[in-house]
């Protein structure tokens, strides 16, 4: 690691940071309304953060899953969505599209993942959760290039 501490780029231009809280917000209402259950909401943004490295975004969603009911073993399968037995086919496409967007850079939404995707997500479905992913990449990033700490937990959910 280098000798420099990080800027963190939500101090040090809260304007800008604010502006994204906004789209995050927008993006809450938007899922809620084409009917995206927070459960499938904090999945993909487990599975974004973990794709990214974002320990940090992580733990925020994986709190935000707990809360939202989401059990350990369901988290814990994430990683390896593709073998397991315990996602329905909904969000099985939602995870799919997750690691699309998430490596964007590699050929975009590939057509076969479209049509994959599109034949179990509703064209509601689709725009809510690009759009959640969308946000989850960004935030991603901030905290990556600006190395948020997660710190051991000091409290009973250690």
């Amino acid at each position: 690691m280098g000798t420099q501490p990080r800027v963190h780029l939500a101090r040090s231009a809260r304007s800008v940071f604010g502006a994204m809280e906004g789209l995050a917000t927008q993006v809450g209402t938007l899922a809620k309304d084409a009917g995206i259950p927070p459960r499938l909401k904090e999945l993909v943004q487990i599975h974004a953060s973990q794709l990214n490295g974002c320990a940090f975004c992580v733990r925020v969603h994986v709190d935000k899953a707990t809360t939202a009911g989401v059990d350990a073993d369901t988290i814990a399968q994430l990683p390896t969505w593709r073998e397991s037995g315990v996602f329905s086919e909904r969000e099985r496409a939602a995870l799919e599209l997750t690691e699309s967007f998430t490596f964007i850079h590699e050929g975009g939404i590939p057509d076969d993942v479209y049509d994959r995707v599109g034949s179990v997500l509703t064209e509601p479905e689709y725009v809510a959760l690009s759009w959640i992913l969308v946000s989850i990449n960004a935030f991603n990033r901030v905290a990556i290039a600006g190395r948020y700490p997660v710190p051991p937990r000091t409290d009973d959910r250690s």
